[in-house]
């Protein structure tokens, strides 16, 4: 399994032009179905006369889902170069929306399919790719006795704490990269006390 993935960190836009036709790009940095519907709606707003809304995204780096939409051009022709693009330049937690405003003269397949390939591409490049580290997070549940040690991986591995309960006996929700994952969790199970679980 891989240590990182690449993604967006800003929005990015691109304007291409076609025989008349104006093709209004936008990639959006998303990790959830709510962003990716949100954006879209946005976009509706602020381009209320354009025809076409076609988009690809794909979200999540070890369960994947992905989809893609040409809202009414041919089949084929808008979600399927768009999509192909995230998959070109290897990127997940991405939504590119393309708005088309037709221009009076018609593209025919192959023409669209160009279009929406290119404004994807060109999209992309205008914002800035990113590589991150995949972060797994793991639950810990020991007794207070055992804080020294605990707090001692936790330094020792620059760990996060992203939740923590601290009574008699404590939880704390940690997070840990994919690459030190491993390692992490065999030094919390040497100690007798610890019960560990992935969330």
């Amino acid at each position: 399994m891989k240590n990182t993935y690449r993604t967006i960190n800003i929005k990015s836009e691109h304007l291409l032009k076609e025989k008349q036709s104006k093709f209004f790009g936008y990639a959006f940095p998303v990790s959830n179905v709510e962003m990716i519907k949100n954006e879209i709606e946005k976009l509706k707003k602020s381009h209320h006369s354009a025809r076409h809304f076609c988009y690809a995204y794909q979200i999540g780096i070890t369960n994947v889902t992905y989809r893609l939409n040409d809202d009414g051009e041919p089949r084929n022709s808008a979600g399927t170069p768009i999509y192909g693009q995230i998959q070109s330049f290897d990127l997940t937690n991405i939504l590119i929306v393309i708005v088309r405003y037709f221009g009076g003269t018609k593209l025919g397949v192959g023409g669209l399919v160009s279009a929406y390939k290119e404004c994807a591409k060109r999209t992309v490049e205008a914002g800035k790719i990113i590589t991150k580290e995949i972060i797994i997070p793991i639950q810990i549940k020991f007794d207070y006795t055992l804080m020294n040690k605990v707090m001692r991986i936790i330094k020792e591995y620059n760990l996060e704490i992203a939740n923590q309960e601290m009574n008699t006996n404590c939880v704390f929700d940690i997070l840990t990269t994919n690459k030190n994952n491993e390692v992490v969790c065999a030094q919390f199970k040497r100690h007798s006390g610890i019960e560990l679980k992935l969330l």
